[in-house]
């Protein structure tokens, strides 16, 4: 009965009228977590227009559209800082269905590296006719590595060349991108020094953003690739963001004070540097990552990479063109299969233009201690069409499995870092918070019931116990399905040098 009503008083809630943007529309009795870290307290929030209005004890008014809360928690819509949905946001999932069922109210595109370009180009095309989610972009250094040298890109840039890179680093952030991206495992960016990369990100500080890198190494070399990291934002006064920390394998499962070591060290000299974390044991990404050195017919390097990774087995293959039925199979089966062996296995995968694949090579206890610190945001390295189940229940499996069942969080902190960590690390003042004059991005779920039901073989299966997702007042999912609107927006990053230098330009042209 109670269901009912909750789901009666819902529909009246969204059911559009004539005068549903001027209308008051109050949230009674939620538990608010306000994205702050503080502790939940009951309260009424009232929105109009997309904007939060008040939040205490709200009295009725003639008008009201009220919608009863109790028993659920109401937290400011939470931010994906790490998102692959760029293609799928303009083509076939422009509601974002796996995302906005998790709570998901914005996501960055353009991470590791690879990023529309021009931002202004792509903001037409997202445009027409719209998103259910705010998108923000950040410029992909691989991309202008790619664009400026060609398939000539495996060696040093020249020094016109990185000039040419700095001048589209100016370029994106006038056009409202929030930094600069790297991913520096991946060609074309693997083959880049830090200095070219200190150029970069020095143009992309000068209009105030930030650097995210997927750094060079995330195994054995981890500490000298998170000190270059480091480095380039001492020497580029920039803010630096460490894409999905993680300790890739075995052999340096544990060692998570190594990297906290190096993060107090650099806060310590006045660098702000900060991370996300996605909440499983399993990376995704390509099976030429396994090797390297790029030595992909060097069989003890290949036998050296099963090692580390605990065996074939932990090999998932997500997607290899040239034979379907290898898919969500393991390369210890698929070598067995065929009376092969794994390493001989590889070398004819990558031969044949390589697969994707997922590694289950992490320490679950490495990923809760990377949790527990209090600059690691929740992220999810997802997507619209990813094969992993991140894409789909990364944000409920931290509320359901990391914080109700194993305590490894409290709900406070955990929805902190989805939500008002990630909106400060990108320079948002109206988002990531419950409170007046903010925008009406928010989710409501139950803390007894929200999860994640997505697996390795369902990446795309949905998960539970998120009820109604609000984007700039908009209702965007409600009862347990996306709803058609599109009230997503762009959001731009617009520093006030950027306002000076447009204002300079029209002087100049004046004159």
């Amino acid at each position: 009965m109670r269901q009912s009503i909750f789901l009666f008083a819902l529909w009246l809630f969204l059911t559009p009228t004539a005068a549903a943007q001027t209308e008051r529309t109050v949230i009674r009795g939620a538990q608010v977590v306000d994205g702050s870290g503080a502790a939940a307290f009951e309260a009424d929030v009232a929105i109009r227009d997309g904007v939060i209005l008040e939040v205490g004890r709200i009295e009725a008014r003639p008008g009201d559209r009220p919608l009863s809360a109790r028993g659920r928690v109401l937290a400011p819509g939470f931010i994906d800082l790490h998102s692959h949905s760029r293609r799928g946001l303009t083509t076939s999932a422009r509601q974002a269905r796996t995302q906005v069922s998790q709570g998901i109210t914005t996501l960055v595109i353009g991470a590791d590296g690879g990023a529309p370009f021009p931002p202004n180009s792509y903001r037409r095309r997202l445009s027409q006719p719209g998103t259910a989610v705010n998108v923000a972009l950040m410029v992909g250094h691989g991309t202008l590595r790619r664009q400026v040298m060609g398939d000539d890109y495996k060696r040093k840039a020249r020094s016109d060349e990185v000039a040419a890179m700095a001048a589209m680093v100016r370029q994106a952030m006038l056009q409202g991108a929030f930094g600069l991206s790297s991913g520096l495992e991946y060609d074309p960016g693997y083959y880049s020094d830090t200095a070219e990369l200190i150029a970069l990100a020095r143009e992309a500080a000068a209009w105030g953003g930030f650097y995210m890198t997927h750094m060079r190494d995330e195994e054995e070399g981890f500490i000298a690739a998170l000190e270059e990291a480091v480095e380039i934002g001492r020497q580029a006064g920039i803010a630096v963001q460490i894409s999905h920390i993680k300790l890739g394998n075995r052999r340096v499962w544990g060692k998570t004070d190594q990297v906290f070591r190096v993060l107090r060290q650099a806060l310590r000299q006045g660098i702000d540097i900060a991370a996300d974390c996605y909440p499983y044991d399993a990376w995704a990404s390509s099976l030429s990552i396994l090797v390297p050195s790029r030595r992909f017919e060097d069989r003890s390097e290949i036998s050296d990479a099963f090692e580390k990774i605990g065996g074939p087995a932990n090999v998932i293959v997500t997607s290899y063109l040239k034979n379907r039925t290898y898919e969500f199979r393991n390369m210890e089966e698929i070598a067995s299969s065929r009376s092969i062996s794994a390493v001989d296995l590889f070398i004819e995968m990558m031969r044949a233009g390589g697969a994707g694949i997922v590694g289950r090579s992490m320490s679950n206890e490495d990923v809760f201690s990377f949790y527990r610190h209090p600059r690691v945001m929740v992220a999810s390295d997802g997507g619209t069409d990813s094969r992993h189940p991140r894409m789909s229940g990364s944000f409920p499996r931290v509320l359901g499995r990391f914080v109700r069942d194993q305590g490894i969080l409290s709900l406070q902190e955990a929805v902190r870092k989805m939500t008002s960590l990630p909106a400060r690390r990108l320079g948002l003042n109206d988002r990531g918070l419950i409170r007046p004059g903010f925008r009406a991005d928010l989710v409501l779920f139950d803390p007894r019931s929200v999860i994640d039901r997505s697996d390795f073989r369902n990446h795309d299966r949905l998960s539970q116990g998120v009820e109604l997702v609000l984007v700039n007042g908009r209702a965007v999912w409600k009862e347990g399905d996306v709803t058609g609107e599109l009230p997503g927006r762009m959001l731009m990053h617009r520093p006030p040098k950027a306002d000076a230098y447009w204002e300079a330009a029209d002087e100049s042209g004046r004159r």
